[in-house]
């Protein structure tokens, strides 16, 4: 068995044979002591996966230019505890080769990103240097140094050029995109393609793959623009929420749903190169509701007054339906979303109620990982 090699009941799952499905379980036995680098690790997704990380024994470095909103889930819930907190911009190759090479990651997970699709319109040069020549610099960072066994590349579900279909869109559906945020993001999809098919195609190559999930919720999103801040920052102000388009149907997931099948598909990866490619991970077709929907359920669970109504100014152009087909993660990884869209609103307002009421935030949080995991473990 090879250096990097470990045999896959360490992954907590029997040996497949080919098409055989895992178990879309982790252990703590894997993640803990594992060097992990993440890019984007002060934004959102970023910063829940860095705690969730954290909690499974991972030696996690993080590098971002800095934190993207104020106020911010890094900061609320103090990630920077107990990881390795580096300012290093994805546009500055030398910088971040330098970084990466001096962190020794056996694994990086490469979520930094312009993720807004309105910002995408007025800083569309900013977006694609972000997210198509910071993904070809990490790539290229990686391909230098020696020991990164498993790269993931979270794009987003706005990398497939949406044709407003009916079904979800599978891992061999055309990428692209309306706008510059969803078009950069099918650039990079492509990409990580030609960098996994020029440079990582040997069984003992880094193994590469990307990933696809979006409208993601969760505590400690200030994104501007997105509806859960939004509404949430309406809420904690005692205003009225401004709705964009209130008949738009989005499937929406909690932002652990997706992280754990990163962390199923890197366990995966680093037992064979078989698992490399794109994946989708995306909630069942239950939890795509209407805007108006979620905004209307929000209000219910929120304890003082919200009200809202629709914004009528200009807005760009927005999808009106995009869904992914995740089946190929139900039947190769074994992975399913564990909170349904219910449970996923409910622990969002109850984060937000939590961070009202001045409790410790990075203990909230950690008690929410805390608790999905143990409802991963536990079917």
């Amino acid at each position: 068995m090879g250096k990097w090699r470990r045999p896959l009941e360490d992954l907590g799952v029997s040996s497949p044979v080919a098409g055989e499905a895992l178990s879309g379980r982790f252990d703590e036995g894997f993640w803990s002591g594992r060097r992990v680098l993440i890019t984007g690790h002060t934004g959102f997704k970023g910063s829940w996966l860095s705690l969730w990380l954290g909690e499974l024994g991972a030696v996690v470095t993080g590098l971002s230019d800095g934190v993207p909103t104020t106020p911010s889930l890094y900061e609320v819930a103090r990630v920077g505890e107990g990881i390795h907190d580096l300012r290093v911009d994805v546009r500055d190759f030398e910088s971040l080769s330098s970084a990466l090479a001096a962190a020794r990651p056996e694994i990086v997970v490469h979520m930094a990103a312009q993720s807004l699709v309105r910002r995408s319109f007025e800083e569309p040069r900013e977006t694609y240097e972000t997210n198509v020549m910071g993904t070809v610099n990490v790539l290229e960072a990686v391909r230098r140094a020696s020991g990164v066994r498993v790269m993931i590349n979270v794009t987003s579900d706005k990398c497939y050029d949406n044709r407003e279909w009916e079904w979800g869109y599978r891992e061999c559906e055309p990428m692209g995109g309306h706008d510059p945020y969803s078009s950069s993001k099918g650039c990079s999809e492509l990409v990580t393609d030609a960098f996994r098919r020029s440079f990582f195609s040997d069984p003992e190559d880094t193994r590469l793959a990307s990933v696809r999930a979006g409208n993601v919720i969760g505590g400690g999103d200030w994104a501007v623009d997105r509806l859960l801040p939004d509404i949430m920052r309406a809420a904690l102000a005692g205003e009225p929420v401004l709705v964009r388009n209130p008949d738009a149907v989005r499937p929406w997931q909690h932002v652990l749903n997706p992280l754990s099948g990163y962390l199923v598909l890197a366990q995966a990866l680093w037992h064979s190169q078989k698992f490399a490619g794109g994946w989708n991970f995306g909630p069942s077709d239950d939890d795509a509701w209407p805007v108006r929907a979620i905004v209307e359920r929000l209000a219910e669970l929120w304890s003082d007054k919200l009200d809202w109504v629709q914004d009528a100014g200009a807005h760009p152009h927005e999808a009106s339906y995009l869904k992914l087909d995740s089946s190929r993660a139900r039947e190769r990884l074994g992975w399913r979303p564990q909170w349904n869209l219910t449970k996923g609103l409910d622990s969002t307002i109850g984060w937000y109620r939590s961070l009202s009421m001045g409790e410790d935030m990075r203990a909230v949080t950690v008690d929410q990982i805390r608790a999905f995991q143990h409802s991963l473990t536990s079917t």
